[in-house]
């Protein structure tokens, strides 16, 4: 029986990949340091379904070196996910301290113990100011790519988009880190994958404007929250692609299998990981969704200054992802929303506790 050790356990991402792999039979191990509020919800979650918990924090390596067990794989889901934090200077060490020190810790362990890893980072990775200058047509309920940016075309955005620009302390943070687990992927040999994340929805997402906005847009209809448009003439004609957590569970499954033999080739491979054109929102298309589902009809504001570090428009090019992994994302934007208004209908009274 394989044994996967995930930090960033108790996260939504982490927590639904500890599940998943659970189901398939594998022995899990959650670390997390449960800073975030309600992580303990999703504490719970995992050692309901017999997941190992253990109560960590990547900053500290010895929290790691603590861990006996001979594992087969690492997934690091540990990070401050927020592209907000830092805007204004509050907690940019912190987020610097987990994101990056934090992921140093992570792969210095698994170059120790020569464990493969999984890396998630993100989409952010990409410049919004390159983003935000490509051009774009106006539609009556979106913004539309037309031109004007490098490895970006109408599909989305590829991996040859060029990474001159600035991105936020966020995505700074992750795209270190991505390069760091390449160097040690080659310096040392060490079997490795990086996963580039667009938007991640679906149930037991805890619903932060700045870290599920979708799921925060469809609470907020729920519980009939006040929202407002932000930016870009404060219409919610932004787009962004999501994909579903389990598209997401079944896509890093198979990498783990990858990985998982006697001779795994890949050594810090980047992988373009989203919702693609098959799955994709602008805020108004959402707002109309969440409507639908919840029979709730909310009156919108508008802001119409841009915050820092958001942008236009976001869809991914999955590019070779899913021809190498024999994967497509397979659930639709509606698909998503529907799931996640089933979840929330069904844990209303926890979802509530933590929802602001």
């Amino acid at each position: 029986m394989k044994n996967i050790l995930i930090t960033g356990g108790c996260g939504f991402i982490g927590s639904n990949l500890a599940v998943y792999f659970a189901d398939q039979g594998y022995t899990v191990t959650a670390l997390d340091n449960l800073s975030r509020r309600g992580s303990e919800l999703l504490r719970d979650r995992v050692e309901a379904r017999g997941i190992k918990f253990v109560l960590g924090d990547v900053r500290r390596s010895q929290d790691l070196n603590s861990l006996k067990e001979n594992f087969d794989l690492m997934v690091e889901c540990s990070a401050e996910p927020s592209v907000l934090v830092g805007t204004n200077g509050q907690d940019a060490r912190y987020l610097l301290d987990v994101n990056l020190q934090g992921a140093i810790n992570c792969f210095e362990w698994a170059r120790e113990r020569r464990v493969p890893v999984i890396f998630l980072s993100t989409s952010r990775v990409y410049p919004y100011d390159q983003l935000n200058a490509c051009q774009y047509k106006e539609t009556s309920t979106r913004f539309e790519f037309v031109d004007g940016c490098a490895g970006v075309s109408a599909k989305g955005v590829s991996l040859d988009m060029p990474l001159k620009g600035v991105r936020s302390l966020y995505g700074t943070s992750k795209l270190c880190a991505e390069l760091i687990l390449q160097e040690y992927a080659a310096l040392y040999d060490l079997p490795s994958i990086i996963n580039r994340s667009g938007v991640i929805a679906g149930p037991w997402q805890l619903g932060k404007v700045d870290q599920g906005v979708f799921t925060f847009w469809l609470a907020s209809h729920y519980f009939k929250k006040p929202l407002e448009y932000i930016g870009f003439g404060g219409e919610g004609k932004q787009v962004r692609d999501l994909l579903h957590v389990e598209d997401l569970n079944e896509l890093i499954f198979k990498q783990a299998q990858c990985l998982i033999v006697d001779n795994p080739k890949y050594r810090g491979d980047i992988f373009n990981v989203g919702g693609s054109c098959h799955s994709n929102l602008s805020l108004q298309e959402a707002t109309a969704l969440c409507s639908e589902l919840t029979g709730n009809k909310l009156a919108i504001g508008k802001n119409l200054k841009t915050r820092p570090a958001d942008v236009i428009w976001y869809i991914t090019d999955n590019g070779n992802t899913g021809e190498i992994f024999d994967w497509i994302p397979k659930r639709s934007a509606k698909k998503i929303l529907e799931d996640t208004f089933g979840w929330l209908k069904e844990d209303e009274a926890d979802f509530k506790k933590i929802f602001r």
